[in-house]
């Protein structure tokens, strides 16, 4: 094993020397930040290519977690409580069993009494041992703030999962001294924090995160300190876009939909100047990696290759991630595969509860080697920031599962290291006809719809419609669409009925013969119409999406009025375009 990672570090070395006479992406002094970047990350990056071994070991890394936490914060409140001084003493799988007899499964609200103690009052030892000094605060577009221990031990497991990223770019192939040798751009919310009378700071995690930019990193980060700082949305991509246009932008990490936006303020602030582009290209010719996660790309996708290239040319390199407020999950390990490797040595431990279960007081939950694929779970982890059995709320499938060993006996053979794919919200579904729809189908729906009629979309969202006179009960879809003519839209609407009748038999079910369910309405609004009911919402901007769907109105109701059509009256006549 010794000698394979040896001969990676040569490789590697060896690699970014013959990439220093390369004319393009041209290299320049910040490269050596690359080169320094590469070399610290040899060995890790031979770890990480190393699928077999973690396939085999991807449990029993998550069981020393388990053990690492528990010994940890045994001395916290929360640990003499539950009596992790007792489980951490037991072996492997009797220990995780001990664990999950002692602590039940909870979400952010059963932890908000010690969180507003160790925030307001500074209390230590409550959740982690010591004085946690940072949280993070977050919210979404439909429930109030939240705030979430940010820990040091949680700083450098953000840390390792930032390095990782780079780590797989660099088993993708890419360059780090190409990338490093310009500007990487980090679509960020505001870095500003607040501090309290005992030295506790809050804000968003961007501004947590930028604690940890020194140099020579900072030396690349773009936007700079001034411009990160800002909380308006509207003004910071502005000046995001006046700031960068003659820049050397390489690599940008952010969510896709504030990259379009991001990259349609560059057209403006280009033409003002007299410069006529068309494509993202023309302004950032050595632009390389595009680093997102946060919404499914799908949607966006023939949008941003257009804008990129004018064409369906995509960007050279696209990685995937799958980040939260209360700890990093996942990244994508390879390159042109959706599935997202689980960070399973990242000081956290995740378990894994059956989306129909996930109600229940006894609900079972699994360790990655314990799953099943094509079965939807609610993910649920244990954090070195003190959130227990904390429910996060995804939903996920496994595209790859590794090997379940019960001591050193073989159960099951794996078939890879644990890859999953984020398929929604566990509280974003419709079920109000009993047609069992969740944010994947969606997703994929409106993807499949988009591709086959070759029109680009933006944001969307669909929620149930309920019958009235002349109308059926049904599902209608919010979208973003730019220069659709009624035909199209028509056929839109078809396509993605199709899709969704293709991924859900319930649906199907309800819609044959239009018995229960009439054709889903497609209700076109202008580009932007979401981001300005985000703007209304004082969401806009950084990590803050728009739901997918939701078994209520309310969020349709309030886009339609957003965008000028009004809330769907319960007593109207169906006039939005429906599927043949």
């Amino acid at each position: 094993m010794i000698d394979s990672y040896a001969g990676y570090v040569v490789h590697h070395l060896e690699f970014h020397l013959s990439q220093s006479v390369v004319t393009h992406p041209p290299y320049r002094l910040t490269s050596l930040v690359g080169v320094g970047l590469g070399a610290l990350q040899t060995v890790r990056a031979a770890r990480l290519a190393d699928v077999d071994h973690v396939r085999e070991h991807a449990g029993r890394m998550q069981l020393r977690q388990l053990r690492w936490l528990l010994h940890r914060a045994s001395a916290t409140e929360f640990g003499q409580e539950h009596m992790f001084g007792k489980a951490v003493g037991l072996a492997g799988r009797e220990m995780l069993r001990a664990y999950r007899d002692l602590v039940p499964i909870a979400d952010w609200y059963a932890f908000k009494d010690q969180i507003a103690r160790m925030r307001e009052d500074a209390e230590p030892d409550v959740l982690w041992p010591g004085l946690v000094r940072d949280f993070c605060q977050t919210s979404g577009t439909t429930a109030g703030d939240k705030f979430i221990p940010v820990t040091e031990e949680m700083k450098k497991s953000n840390f390792k999962a930032a390095r990782d990223i780079f780590t797989h770019a660099m088993n993708f192939g890419i360059s780090l001294p190409g990338i490093m040798g310009g500007k990487c751009l980090f679509l960020g919310g505001s870095t500003a924090m607040t501090v309290s009378d005992k030295g506790v700071r809050t804000g968003d995690l961007s501004g947590i995160a930028a604690t940890q930019i020194h140099w020579p990193l900072s030396r690349i980060y773009s936007p700079g300190s001034g411009i990160a700082l800002m909380d308006n949305w509207t003004d910071k991509i502005d000046a995001m876009a006046r700031h960068t246009i003659d820049q050397d932008v390489r690599m940008v990490s952010g969510m896709p939909s504030w990259m379009l936006v991001l990259i349609e303020r560059l057209f403006e602030v280009a033409r003002e100047r007299g410069q006529y582009v068309s494509t993202l290209k023309e302004i950032w010719p050595n632009f390389q990696l595009f680093v997102h996660g946060g919404v499914k790309y799908g949607p966006f996708d023939a949008r941003m290759r257009q804008m990129w290239s004018g064409g369906t040319e995509d960007i050279p390199y696209r990685l995937e991630l799958y980040p939260a407020s209360e700890g990093f999950v996942a990244i994508q390990d390879q390159a042109h595969d959706p599935g997202m490797r689980l960070l399973t040595d990242h000081r956290n431990m995740f378990e894994f509860v059956p989306l129909e279960d996930i109600d229940r007081p006894d609900a079972p939950a699994f360790l990655c080697d314990e799953v099943e694929k094509g079965q939807k779970y609610v993910v649920v982890l244990s954090t070195c920031a003190g959130l227990w059995r904390y429910v996060l709320g995804d939903v996920v499938e496994f595209d790859t599962v590794p090997s379940l060993y019960e001591g050193n006996r073989l159960v099951r053979s794996g078939d890879g290291p644990p890859r999953v794919r984020v398929v929604g919200r566990h509280r974003h579904f419709i079920n109000a006809f009993g047609e069992n729809i969740i944010a994947e189908h969606i997703e994929n729906a409106v993807e499949r719809a988009a591709r086959v009629l070759a029109v680009e979309v933006g944001e969307f969202t669909a929620a149930p419609v309920y019958s009235a006179q002349r109308r059926k009960a049904g599902l209608e879809l919010i979208l973003e669409i730019e220069q659709a003519s009624a035909v199209q839209l028509e056929h839109f609407a078809d396509e993605f009925d199709k899709a969704i009748k293709s991924q859900n038999v319930d649906y199907t079910t309800k819609r044959k013969s239009d018995l229960s369910m009439g054709p889903p309405i497609v209700t076109p609004v202008r580009m932007g119409a979401f981001h300005a009911w985000m703007a209304s919402k004082g969401k806009l901007g950084g990590q803050h999406k728009c739901p997918r769907c939701a078994n209520h109105r309310d969020i349709a109701d309030e886009v339609r009025t957003i965008a000028g059509i009004g809330a769907m009256d319960s007593n109207s006549v169906q006039l939005e375009l429906v599927a043949r």
